[in-house]
């Protein structure tokens, strides 16, 4: 490239030009290499195996005139390599989903491995008990066999229980030298004869979501617990107590080596786990096999305690007395030998762990049918003390199994999937005996969900089409709630009477949201009540159920509907008042053709089916334009009233009709009396005659169809020639 540009003698724009066209050429080359190969003959020049980018230039820098030709070049190459990108992102785009599924498919194969795993230990772990417990029934066939077999298998072991006794003194002493060091424990750990120091060593606790460094511990393995003790930082050699797990609840789990985090095991605990990190593998291992060596040692040796005291003994011999005539009533009276209840049942045995294994895989449905298969067995024997030690543990578990149910159901859990993702745990809830805590939780988790649906909705520009989306997503939530509610509470009666009352509170949150979007945003009464008709129209469904809140959602709106309804009145009242005010008593001149027919069809529409006979020549109507425009708007006033009518608001709407027409008719009454002009007067007349004859008539025939029974009020203002004295020397209109 030196050379080239000693001889080209072209300025140092071309060279600047060329050694970015390298630059840019080489990235184009890469490019090219990851995508999709092309067409053209410079791509597939771009594509050689072989291709130099600064003899390229050379050559090309030598063929062209100017800088001009390397520029377009240079564009040329740019817009291939965007080429070249914006395939290879297609193409990534188009491996997304399959990168997806396989690291999922990839997830759950991890899983499995360890859940298989798990499972090799546990047989490995049971194998090892059955051969066990096969040497020991050996053993008690001839209690010499398992002496030699002992003598062969460890030359070393104690022969006289004299040493025996020095050994297990010698194990007690060393525990209670251990225990010293740590702070805090003493009270915690009785003395007890039987209790001895199995293994102990350093760890370091890890935190099992992020795995971050927690602490140093230092754990006692003891032949029925594991003490974990945390390190003095200024005393070297002793430590503080921090926890303390019998073996019976305690699972031990391998985490799979992942470097950096690498010599891990994992305790289980309900509901809690701890992860801890060994010195290196050896000491891990030698941690997991003692470990679950203690364990077999301990549910072996709770077994044959069982078996023992399950053993029937034999009965105090009385002493003898002299008096003889005890004889006869002992004879009468034999002492009953009490009941004994047989718990050396290999399933009874494993039974908490078992519970503790269904917990722990959220196995709902097998943990519950453990314990009914326990309450069964247990149903007609008598409490003794084996069985009451049993259902203490048992009871442990159902308060375990209990608490994640409850949090099953809890609010805080994904709210999705429905009313339908809730009926494991309910069901089981419900087998436990706890039908109320169900019901409740059922309900609450419910609410929570119908409330979180409704803040979700967007609020658009148009009131009615939000109130559509909200009745659907309520009522809809309320209709699949109730089916599964008497899908799942079937034979529990009592716990209806909870639904009613948690479906007359969501119907308050609903009202609450449907009167914020349409009453206190002022809507025009035409649009509440639409709203207010589809919102009836859709808690009629809830009747394919048996359930009717129809008087429910009526006695929630009964206070906005009738502020509604007096708001428009006013504005009704104000506007027939400001026409009022300005009645110059002519006829209205509607000059065309179709304005008429206009008029006729707003009238028709209105109930006023004698219009006719008050049209005149070419466009004229002999009635005021404040009638006509009264005659509309009472008639629109009285239509959407009737959507939003229920018996609560009968009162309300005849006595705003009642204020409405008293406007126009003590007007057209007063006007009368004070009109001089004999024209203008019978024109007057011509007007009250449709106010009386035509438009109270049609007022009072609508509102008996529309409520179903007639209206004394309005009969009275209709059969009345004068409604209200007035002074005739008065020049104004008293109202």
């Amino acid at each position: 490239l030196r050379k080239w540009r000693g001889n080209a003698g072209a300025g140092g724009v071309r060279t600047l030009t060329a050694v970015g066209t390298v630059r840019r050429l080489e990235v184009a080359a890469m490019a090219l290499a990851l995508g999709e190969g092309g067409g053209s003959r410079l791509r597939r020049q771009l594509e050689s195996g072989g291709f130099a980018a600064g003899e390229y230039v050379k050559q090309l820098s030598q063929q062209s005139d100017g800088d001009r030709d390397l520029q377009e070049h240079r564009q040329r190459i740019q817009a291939l390599s965007e080429e070249t990108a914006q395939s290879l992102k297609r193409n990534v785009y188009q491996n997304y989903r399959q990168f997806i599924e396989t690291a999922r498919e990839i997830s759950y194969l991890e899983s499995e491995m360890y859940q298989l795993s798990h499972i090799l230990t546990e047989q490995k772990g049971i194998m090892e008990a059955v051969t066990q417990a096969l040497l020991l029934q050996a053993d008690r066939d001839d209690p010499t066999l398992g002496a030699r077999r002992a003598a062969a298998a460890d030359p070393f072991l104690p022969l006289s229980a004299k040493e025996a006794a020095a050994s297990e003194e010698g194990r007690q002493r060393t525990l209670t030298t251990l225990l010293e060091k740590v702070e805090g424990c003493r009270d915690l750990l009785p003395e007890s004869p039987g209790k001895y120091l199995v293994y102990n060593g350093d760890l370091v606790e890890y935190d099992a979501d992020h795995m971050a460094q927690i602490q140093r511990v230092h754990a006692f393995l003891m032949n029925d617990c594991l003490l974990v003790a945390t390190a003095l930082p200024n005393r070297r050699g002793a430590y503080r107590y921090d926890a303390l797990y019998p073996l019976d609840g305690l699972a031990v789990v391998n985490v799979k080596d992942n470097p950096p985090m690498k010599d891990m095991f994992k305790l289980l605990m309900f509901p809690e786990s701890r992860i801890f990190q060994a010195e290196n593998a050896k000491i891990k291992k030698e941690w997991l096999e003692v470990l679950e060596e203690t364990k077999r040692n301990r549910a072996l040796s709770e077994k044959r305690r069982l078996e023992q005291e399950a053993l029937p003994r034999p009965a105090p011999t009385p002493p003898e007395s002299t008096n003889p005539f005890e004889e006869d009533e002992e004879e009468e009276e034999p002492s009953a030998e009490e009941e004994v209840v047989d718990l050396s049942l290999e399933w009874i045995q494993e039974l908490p762990e078992d519970l503790d294994v269904c917990i722990a895989q959220r196995d709902f449905e097998g943990a519950v049918d453990l314990l009914d298969k326990l309450n069964e067995y247990l149903g007609d024997k008598p409490v003794c003390q084996p069985v009451k030690e049993l259902r203490a543990k048992v009871d442990e578990r159902v308060r375990q199994l209990t608490d994640v149910l409850v949090f099953e159901l809890s609010p805080d859990r994904s709210l999705r999937g429905g009313p339908r993702a809730t009926r494991r745990a309910v069901s089981q809830l419900i087998r436990l005996g706890q039908s109320t805590k169900a019901c409740e939780l059922f309900l609450k988790n419910r609410a929570a969900a119908v409330q979180t649906a409704i803040r979700q909705l967007r609020i658009e520009g148009a009131t009615l089409l939000y109130i559509h989306k909200l009745c659907h997503v309520f009522f809809t939530s309320l209709l699949e709630t109730a089916r599964e509610f008497e899908t799942d509470f079937a034979g529990n009666n009592g716990c209806y009477s909870a639904f009613v009352v948690w479906a007359r509170s969501s119907m308050r949150m609903f009202v609450d949201a449907f009167s914020k979007q349409v009453f206190d945003s002022k809507e025009s009464l035409s649009t509440a009540a639409e709203c207010v008709k589809v919102a009836k129209e859709h808690c009629k469904q809830l009747s394919e159920i048996g359930l009717d809140l129809t008087f429910i959602i009526h006695a929630l709106l009964v206070k906005d509907i009738k502020g509604a309804l007096q708001s428009y009145k006013d504005i009704i009242i104000e506007a027939t008042k400001h026409r009022n005010s300005e009645e110059m008593w002519r006829k209205m001149n509607l000059m065309t053709p179709e304005a008429l027919g206009k008029l006729r069809e707003e009238m028709r529409s209105c109930g006023v089916g004698n219009f006719d006979q008050y049209t005149g020549d070419d466009c004229w109507v002999n009635l005021s334009y404040t009638v006509v425009a009264f005659t509309k708007q009472t008639m629109a006033f009285l239509e959407e009233a009737l959507k939003l009518y229920f018996p609560e608001l009968h009162m309300v709407l005849l006595e705003s009709l009642v204020e409405i027409i008293l406007v126009a008719v003590q007007h057209v009454d007063y006007s009368l009396r004070c009109e001089q002009d004999p024209e203008k007067k019978a024109f007057i007349r011509q007007n009250a005659s449709f106010l009386y004859e035509t438009v109270l008539p049609v007022v009072e025939k609508r509102f008996e169809e529309g409520v179903g029974k007639p209206a004394k009020q309005l009969q009275d203002l209709r059969n009345a020639s004068r409604l209200m004295r007035v002074n005739p020397e008065s020049t104004t209109s008293v109202v």
